[in-house]
This record gives C-alpha cells, sequence and structure tokens, in this order.
C-alpha cells in the first residue's frame, strides 16, 4: 500500500469548551511525537475539534516503517578464535545470543580494533499494525484534570466516547478503544447532519462534514467564522464587538455550525456599569456587547446560536428575555451594594478566614495597608492614599455583585469607592490592584495603584511561602508563580526601584507566624522571583525583546552579582547585552577569565598594592589607567550608569593585554609578586561591578 492520509476521530459527549483548544494542540503533538518514535513518515499532522469530536489527519502517511538494520558487537576478533582457529566459549555464546552459527557473524573493523559482530535487516512493521497503540498513546497523554470512567468501562477519559473512526487512505484499521470498534462512520450536526456519515477515505474528512454533517470540524476556521458572522451583525447596527480571546475560543467550544443573531435589552440597563453589562454578556451568556463607534455600549448584543432556525427572531427573543433577567439581578445587587459603604464592610471582614495559620481577611488588609504604605514612596505615591486603598481594597468581596461575578473584584471596588465619595487616587489603587491578572495585562497606571499592587503580591508570597504552599512542579493553586511575576513587570515596567530582599523580609515579619528560619525564607522568596525573572527573559517576554534577546549565559553573569531591585537587574542586562556589541568586550571578558584563574589559587588584597614595587612599563601603564578610570567609574555605578561605566573599563583591554603579554605575575619576588596580585585583585573587583563577564559563553 502507497502512502495515504490517515484519520483519527474520536466522538464524544460535549466537551468541556475553554479546554477545547488545550485538547486539540496536545493530541496533534503527542500524536506526531508517536509517528516519529514509532518511525512512520508523514507530511504534515492537523488537528480538528469541535464540542462533540477529537481529530487528527496524517497526510501522507506511510504504509510501513523503514526497514531496519539491527546490529551488535561481539567479542574482539582476537579472542573469538583460539590457537587451533576453534570458536571459542566467547563466541560462541555470543553467536547464541544472536540465534545464529558463528560462521554467521561478521567481522566490524573499526580504528581501535576488530570485532565479531552480528547484523541482520528487519523489515519494518505496517502502520495499520501500530497506529492503534500511537493513537491510545496520545489519548492517554492529554492533560485532563478529573479523568472518569463511565459503566463498565476501564479506560477513563474526559467524557463517553460514542464512536472511534479510524481510516488509513479507504481502508478502516481496526482497533478497539474505550469499548468502542473503529469504523469509517462519523456523526454530524446532532440537528441538521446526517447522523451516520459514512466516509469514503481519510483525504474526505473535512469536507464531508462541513457538506454533509452540518459541522466545521477545523477550530480555528470555526472560530474565525464566528468573529466574521458576529462582526457583520455588529456592523449592521452601527457598532462594533466587544470580544476577548478567552470569549472567542468558548463560543468556538460551544457551537458546531455558527449562526449568529441579534438581541436588546432596555437602555435603563446602560446605567450599571461598564464591566456589569460586559460581565453578564460574556461569563454568564457567552454573547457579544456591542459598542458604538463613539465608544459607549450600545443596548445590543450578538448572539452566536448552534443551529439554523426556522424562526430566528424567536431565538433571539429568548435571548433577550434571559438577558433581561440576568441584568434585572445585576441591578438589584449593584443597588443594594451601593447601600453600604466599603468602609462599613471593614469589620465583617474580620469574619472572613484567608488562609489557615494567616489569620482572616481583615488582618490580611492591615498587613496590606502597612505594606503599601511602606512603598508608596517608592512608587511616588502619597503613602496616606496607598494606606487607605488598601484598607479597602478587599471590601467588595462581600458584596452582592462581586460574589455573583468573582471576575469584577477590584472592578466593582472602585466603583463603590466612588459612590462613597473616596479620593480619586484611592479608587484608581483599589480599580488596579489586581493589575495585570494575565500575561500581556498592562501594569497599575497610578502610583497607588503600583504600590497597593505590589504589596498585594508580596503579601500573599511571604505568607503562602511560610506555611508550605510554595508552587511544585507544574502546580501552582495560588497563582504564585503569577505574583512573582507581576512583582518583577510592575518593577521594570514602571521603573520602581526596590530593595526586594528588604521588603520581604517586611512582608514576611508582618505575617501572624513565627519562624527561627526568617532569613532563609526570605532568600528562598527572592530566588524564586528571580527564577521568574530568568524565564520572563529568556522566554523573550521583557519590553525590549523586539531588539535584543536574553541568552542564559548573559542572565547568569548579572545574576552572579545578586542585584537586590529587579529594575537595576534589568538594566544591568540591557547595558551588558549593548557592551557585548563592541570590540573590546570579548578582549575584556577574557581577562577577567583569567585573572579570576590566577586569583583563585591565591590570596591577594588590592590594599597590598605598593606602586614604587611596579617596574615594568605595562604594569605601571595599566595601574595608571586604571586609577584614572576608577573614580568616575564608581560615580557612573552610582548613578546606574552600567553602559558608562563598561565602556570605561573597555578602555582596560588594551593595557591588559600588554600586561599578560609581557609581565610575569607569579614572580620570584615575593613583594613584587604580591603587589602585582594587588594590582589585579583591584581590576578584578571592578570588573565584576556589573556583572561577572567570565560567565559569557566564548571567552578564553
Amino acid at each position: 500500500m502507497a502512502a495515504a492520509d490517515f484519520l483519527v476521530e474520536i466522538g464524544v459527549e460535549e466537551l468541556p469548551p475553554k479546554s477545547l483548544p488545550v485538547l486539540e494542540r496536545h493530541f496533534r503533538q503527542s500524536f506526531r511525537s508517536g509517528l516519529a518514535q514509532a518511525g512512520l513518515v508523514c507530511e504534515a499532522v492537523e488537528s480538528y475539534a469541535s464540542p462533540r469530536r477529537l481529530a487528527v489527519v496524517a497526510r501522507a502517511l506511510a504504509a510501513r516503517q523503514p526497514a531496519q538494520v539491527i546490529e551488535k558487537r561481539g567479542p574482539p576478533l582476537a579472542i573469538a578464535r583460539d590457537a587451533g582457529g576453534e570458536w571459542t566459549r566467547a563466541a560462541r555464546a555470543f553467536a547464541q545470543s544472536c540465534g545464529c552459527a558463528p560462521e554467521k557473524l561478521h567481522t566490524l573493523r573499526t580504528p581501535k580494533g576488530e570485532w565479531l559482530a552480528f547484523r541482520k535487516r528487519r523489515p519494518g512493521r505496517s502502520a495499520t499494525s501500530l497506529l492503534p497503540g500511537i493513537v491510545a498513546g496520545a489519548l492517554g497523554r492529554l492533560p485532563i484534570p478529573r479523568p472518569m470512567r463511565w459503566g463498565s468501562e476501564e479506560q477513563e477519559f474526559i467524557r463517553p466516547v460514542r464512536w472511534i473512526t479510524m481510516l488509513h487512505g479507504r481502508k478502516v484499521v481496526p482497533a478497539t478503544l474505550f469499548g468502542r470498534r473503529s469504523g469509517r462512520v462519523s456523526r454530524g450536526h446532532r440537528f441538521m447532519g446526517e447522523k451516520r456519515l459514512s466516509l469514503g477515505a481519510a483525504g474526505d474528512y473535512a469536507a464531508a462534514l462541513r457538506q454533509r454533517g452540518r459541522v466545521i470540524a477545523d477550530f480555528r476556521v470555526r472560530r474565525e467564522m464566528i468573529l466574521d458572522l458576529a462582526g457583520e451583525q455588529a456592523t449592521k447596527i452601527g457598532g462594533e464587538l466587544v470580544s476577548s480571546a478567552a470569549l472567542e475560543d468558548e463560543i468556538a467550544g460551544l457551537v458546531e455550525w455558527p449562526v449568529a443573531l441579534c438581541g436588546g435589552f432596555e437602555e435603563r440597563f446602560l446605567k450599571l456599569p461598564e464591566a456589569v453589562i460586559t460581565a453578564t454578556l460574556q461569563e454568564q451568556l457567552r454573547f457579544f456587547p456591542v459598542r458604538a463607534k463613539s465608544g459607549e455600549l450600545l443596548a445590543r448584543f450578538v448572539l452566536i446560536s448552534n443551529l439554523e432556525s426556522s424562526a430566528p427572531a424567536s431565538v433571539a427573543k429568548g435571548a433577550e428575555r434571559v438577558v433581561r433577567a440576568r441584568l434585572n439581578d445585576a441591578d438589584f445587587f449593584y443597588r443594594r451594594d451601593c447601600g453600604e459603604a466599603l468602609a462599613d464592610r471593614l469589620p465583617a471582614l474580620k469574619k472572613v478566614r484567608y488562609q489557615d495559620r494567616l489569620g482572616s481577611l481583615g488582618d490580611r488588609v492591615e498587613r496590606l495597608a502597612a505594606l503599601a504604605e511602606d512603598l508608596a514612596p517608592a512608587t511616588g505615591a502619597n503613602p496616606a492614599a496607598a494606606r487607605r486603598a488598601a484598607l479597602l481594597c478587599k471590601a467588595d468581596l462581600l458584596t452582592g455583585m462581586v460574589g455573583e461575578f468573582p471576575s469584577l473584584q477590584g472592578v466593582m471596588g472602585a466603583h463603590y469607592a466612588r459612590n462613597d465619595g473616596e479620593a480619586e487616587e484611592v479608587r484608581l489603587a483599589i480599580g488596579e490592584h489586581y493589575s495585570p491578572r494575565q500575561a500581556g495585562e498592562a501594569i497599575p497606571a497610578s502610583p497607588a495603584g503600583r504600590a497597593l499592587a505590589l504589596a498585594d503580591r508580596l503579601d500573599s508570597l511571604a505568607g503562602l511561602f511560610a506555611i508550605g504552599r510554595r508552587p511544585t512542579g507544574a502546580s501552582d493553586p495560588f497563582g504564585l508563580r503569577r505574583a512573582a511575576l507581576a512583582i518583577l513587570r510592575i518593577c521594570i515596567e514602571g521603573s520602581v526601584e526596590l530593595d526586594l530582599p528588604k521588603v520581604l523580609g517586611r512582608a514576611r515579619s508582618r505575617q501572624p507566624l513565627e519562624s527561627p528560619e526568617e532569613r532563609d525564607a526570605v532568600e528562598q522568596e527572592y530566588s524564586f522571583i528571580m527564577e521568574r525573572l530568568r524565564a520572563w527573559c529568556l522566554d523573550g517576554l521583557h519590553p525590549d525583546s523586539s531588539e535584543f534577546t536574553i541568552t542564559p549565559e548573559l542572565f547568569a553573569a548579572v545574576r552572579a552579582r545578586n542585584p537586590a531591585s529587579p529594575l537595576d537587574f534589568y538594566r544591568r542586562l540591557k547595558a551588558l547585552r549593548g557592551f557585548l556589541e563592541q570590540a573590546a568586550a570579548n578582549d575584556l571578558a577574557a581577562a577577567n577569565k583569567r585573572i579570576g584563574n590566577i586569583l583563585r589559587s591565591v590570596d591577594a588584597d588590592a590594599s597590598d598594592l605598593r606602586q614604587e614595587l611596579l617596574v615594568e612599563a605595562e604594569e605601571r601603564t595599566l595601574h595608571s589607567a586604571f586609577l584614572l578610570l576608577l573614580p568616575q567609574y564608581r560615580q557612573r555605578l552610582r548613578a546606574q550608569d552600567y553602559a558608562g561605566a563598561l565602556e570605561l573599563l573597555a578602555s582596560l583591554a588594551g593595557p591588559l593585554g600588554d600586561f599578560f603579554d609581557h609581565v610575569l605575575v607569579m614572580c620570584e619576588n615575593a613583594d613584587l609578586r604580591r603587589s602585582r596580585l594587588a594590582l589585579l585583585a583591584g581590576i578584578r573587583e571592578a570588573l565584576l561591578g556589573v556583572a561577572d563577564l567570565s560567565l559569557l559563553p566564548g571567552r578564553q
């Protein structure tokens, strides 16, 4: 059989819509990996996913593995025969292990000698015999948090499996998975397509499902269709969609045949905060809000139906009734919440447990208030405003609106703070202190917001590390990696100079726990944050990623200096990356490594230098050049002008080269040797001022 397309489709009950893109990606990657391990060659692997199916298609998949040559090396030829020319015991044992007579063995000649060897050509196995195992392995590796069994089946999966389609070209690949035998029959849309859709060949899959099954199997195509159809409806009513990638993915995970419809609601609901309307439509109903070209929300929405109804107006009317009911609930919660000030809710926070051994939410906001007040000068905030915002920032957790829409934490607090007449700086800080919630989201814009956001994350890290709730492996239930990254982004992108170990110590000291190992705990938290900084930089997520790349060696060179401030750390990285473009960088780094190697085995102190003992012209020139630049160099380090500091050091590359070419450091005269080592010790100390250049790659 020649190469042909291969299809496997796993038909299931409706899959969790938020998990669908992840399941599709992992199925494709695991299946492709399984093919590679089995040595089955194909042109490409495509994946498909809809609410009722996961599928992959391997284009032009080979009919069998390539033939393999098996070669085993035995004993050296010198001991394979005895003096009489007979096979020795070692040779016979090797031949027996290979299942052949000694005469069938070959001679393997290598530069190191000659050996007995066994060589056999094994034909490749057929794809039909390998594919069921590859598919089963790929399904078994899917990231399913809670796999389940149904009925009497032993195999676990995310949902009950209803059918298995498995074709290689036009032939069915026999297999039994999840108690279902494979065949060529798929299933179309529940209400509009063919209930049993027989496929003639694997390559017909996507077209047959679309034409006869009324199913858009390709997740990306379906998602684009949803955006196009919804966008057309929004344009018709004079607006544009309010959308997000998460909403688009979720809707694409809910429908197989998208149809866009418009609906509306009473304009009185537009008096609600925009975030409430958006959350009601997007989070509760998976509808698209619509915004006017002028910027304000319209009393309209777009919904995506999963079928072509004969009465679309009735479908839209039904959606409008649901929207009206939900907005009425939201309006009730909002009006009731506005009847009680945030400050009046503070005593109730004392009754809400935050974490075991870490006290109540009331205890936590008191810690946040003290920490935010401490951090305010670093962010340029008013300390009193930062403290007030911290005291009020968790009060909205007790409101009905946040109980209904947890994603509105902070957002509703800002609205209620305005309603209470709180200062604008306080209101902004409350609304911003959860930012950034995820990758790509902006950091807080206001100084008080940055102080409070930092305090919130620092307190979480200090407390949860103290009670042993730090992340392990892939598990991070409290989002501490995300908290660490938020601290880094606020410091670096917001130009906040922060002595991280110091503020971590302050946050740790305020926790309601006693620990004799407090210093170790702070060091662990600092190291944890630095690991997040490393990943952030190496993954190209830093602000200057479009201009330069940060390598592991570059990061290690700065990390060796252990800067306390993330902003200072990043400035050193930028300066060092620019310095590497200079011609002198390589020479200076090589000299740094050479000095380090010399000083590693001796005791040297820069204060032991006696200038009058330096007799060679090259060492006197080096000493003079070093003394000349040292005051400026220290001044630039204090000003964090690391690019300028490195530029000064670059001027030492020539004198250092001449010194090593003409001066014997480890000379016989003890006093002269001590002075030369002292000169190198002083230069080494200066060379380590910005980063450890010896850790950079390619430096000899």
